[in-house]
């Protein structure tokens, strides 16, 4: 793991404790493992997390995976069902829709801020995420190349330093991770690098007008790649999905 990568998980869990104040200790940790399978796609929305199996892949106790699980339903990520249990959350077309016109309208708006806030360090970090996610790509992990694209985003809003917008992005990533797991049509790409790139620039230019722009043809250009049809969710069992992680 590139320490590119270490640093964005890192910010991440953090700055994710404090929007959508995670539980402590081993309730924490396991929350954080369950979020990192969900947003990199090991996890498929519609998959069942039951508490007993959960409990038995980490070694935890009924009350602590509750409490995870709780957690990671506030932050959007499972859907607690009464009388069914925790699911990895399943979004609908109409909730894709809505989640892609919210993230244009309130984005664009972000990096304008970003790119009139940022720091020679700041963009530094950001050129080290890039980095990170052209190599996951390359490594053929779409999984991480997808949670490192969408944590990207999250990145620019923390630099805009503004905690409305900076929490409502956080939220908006994170369903869209979901939505792009069932709907997202291309195989090619995770989201387009050449994007990406076109804010750097912009950002290196402390350039709010034309930060503001890519970022909005980009959203737009996200929302077109979706293939917005109802259709049932696919992926492995939890054990499955998880084997081979470091659970423990």
């Amino acid at each position: 793991m590139t320490r590119a990568v270490t640093e964005a998980a890192l910010e991440r869990s953090r700055k994710l404790h404090e929007v959508f104040a995670l539980p402590e200790g081993r309730a924490l940790d396991i929350c954080l493992k369950l979020q990192a399978a969900i947003l990199e796609h090991r996890l498929a929305p519609g998959l069942k997390l039951s508490e007993d199996e959960v409990g038995e892949i980490y070694g935890a106790s009924r009350t602590v995976v509750r409490a995870a699980l709780q957690a990671l339903a506030h932050s959007g990520l499972v859907a607690m069902e009464k009388n069914r249990g925790a699911f990895v959350a399943k979004p609908t077309v109409r909730e894709a829709h809505e989640v892609f016109q919210a993230r244009a309208l309130i984005e664009p708006v972000v990096a304008r801020l970003a790119a009139e806030a940022i720091t020679d360090a700041q963009i530094e970090r950001l050129h080290r995420h890039l980095e990170a996610e052209h190599d996951a790509l390359h490594a053929g992990d779409m999984g991480q190349a997808l949670s490192l694209s969408g944590s990207f985003h999250t990145e620019i809003a923390d630099i805009a330093d503004h905690r409305i917008y900076a929490g409502m992005v956080r939220s908006l990533i994170s369903r869209s991770s979901l939505i792009i797991a069932l709907y997202w049509k291309r195989s090619d790409t995770a989201c387009e690098s050449h994007s990406h790139h076109a804010l750097m620039n912009a950002f290196e230019k402390r350039d709010g007008a034309a930060a503001e722009s890519i970022q909005k043809s980009h959203i737009v250009d996200l929302h077109s790649g979706l293939d917005l049809k109802e259709k049932p969710a696919g992926g492995t069992s939890l054990s499955e999905a998880l084997k081979g992680a470091d659970n423990r």
